[in-house]
Formats: C-alpha cells, sequence, structure tokens
C-alpha cells in the first residue's frame, strides 16, 4: 500500500536532510522529485547544493508542475518516492495561473493549485509506493503586506492540510530535530475546504 511521510517545518529547519535520510534507509531505488526552478542565479547555487547532497544513483525529476501527470511512470519501480519541495509546487501553480504578483487573479490561482494537489493525491493513491513529501509551515509567521503573499500563505497551508490528512506520519521540524506530531487522517466528511480561516 502506498502510504505519505509528511515532513513540514519553517525555512532551513533540517527538512531535506531529514527526509533523505529515511529514503536513504529504505530499500530500492529512490526517486527524487524536485520542483524548483532555476530562475535566478540564487535558486541556481541552491539548486546545484541540494543536487551535491543527493547520492548520485538517485534518479532526479524536475517537474516544477503537473507532478499527478507526468511522475506515476517513473515511480512505478521505485523503492520511494520523495517530493521536496510542495511548497515551490503550490508557487509555481499559483505563478503559472496568475503571473501578475502585483494584481493576482484569485479564482484562477484557487483552481490551478486545487487541480495540483489532487492530481499529486491521485497519483499517491494509485502507486504502490512510499512517498516523503516536504514543505514550509508559512502560516506562523508576520502576515505578509501584499495580495499575492497573502494568498500563497492562504493557499499552501490549505495544500498542507490536504496532505497531512492523507499521511500515515507528520514530523515536525525543529533546529535539524524531527518531532512526530502524529497521523492525522480525517474521514472525507472533514475534507478541509479553501477559506480564509
Amino acid at each position: 500500500m502506498h502510504e505519505i511521510t509528511f515532513i513540514i517545518g519553517g525555512a532551513r529547519s533540517g527538512k531535506s536532510a531529514y527526509a533523505q535520510r529515511l529514503a536513504q534507509a529504505l530499500p530500492g531505488p529512490v526517486v527524487f522529485i524536485a520542483t524548483a526552478q532555476a530562475l535566478d542565479g540564487e535558486m541556481r547555487t541552491r539548486i546545484a547544493e541540494h543536487r551535491s547532497r543527493r547520492p548520485p544513483e538517485w534518479m532526479t525529476l524536475q517537474l516544477p508542475g503537473g507532478i499527478g501527470e507526468h511522475a506515476l511512470a517513473q515511480v512505478k519501480q521505485a523503492g520511494v518516492v520523495v517530493l521536496d519541495c510542495l511548497t515551490l509546487l503550490i508557487s509555481n501553480a499559483m505563478l503559472q495561473a496568475s503571473p501578475d504578483v502585483d494584481h493576482p487573479d484569485e479564482q484562477a490561482a484557487r483552481s490551478m493549485v486545487n487541480q495540483e494537489v489532487e492530481s499529486l493525491l491521485r497519483a499517491v493513491r494509485q502507486s504502490s509506493t512510499p512517498w516523503i513529501i516536504v514543505s514550509n509551515e508559512v502560516g506562523q509567521g508576520v502576515v505578509p503586506p501584499y495580495p499575492a503573499g497573502r494568498q500563497f500563505r492562504d493557499l499552501l497551508g490549505w495544500a498542507n492540510m490536504e496532505v497531512a490528512r492523507q499521511a500515515k506520519e507528520v514530523v515536525w521540524m525543529v533546529a535539524g530535530i524531527p518531532v512526530p506530531i502524529g497521523q492525522h487522517r480525517l474521514n472525507g466528511d472533514d475534507r478541509m475546504a479553501f477559506s480564509r480561516g
């Protein structure tokens, strides 16, 4: 049966390193799905650093979007799939739907994010491979001062809840320390809807 280990925490909390350690401990080949895009020098450097820390035998799929559509055939023979990270997947979906960050199209962004998350979770359910999904918690800081930032916070918060409720295990990362916060499977009637709450 498929299962999700969901690793969530703040920036530089050790999420990716912990996900990698978990994956290395499991039998079988690892498929690593990277959602980052090398759009500037800083991101190119970050991507290169992450890549250098991964074992060379891991298969890396560079998928900034459409994971549910494109990944399923590639992960059938995997022992484990690592998705790093949900945060950038949501950001990419938002920008694809509404590229004008000064005047974001809220409906288009919500629709695109919903489609991306539902497609991803459908692919997970259809696979027989365990998944490790990494994401950021962005709702505990200062309220973003601009509309696109607030929309991103809201949509990522919703996506995190959707993945967490499907997860076998949720792990909160604090200063490099993994803190298991338990199972969070909800009934279908408890499915979270998009809201501002």
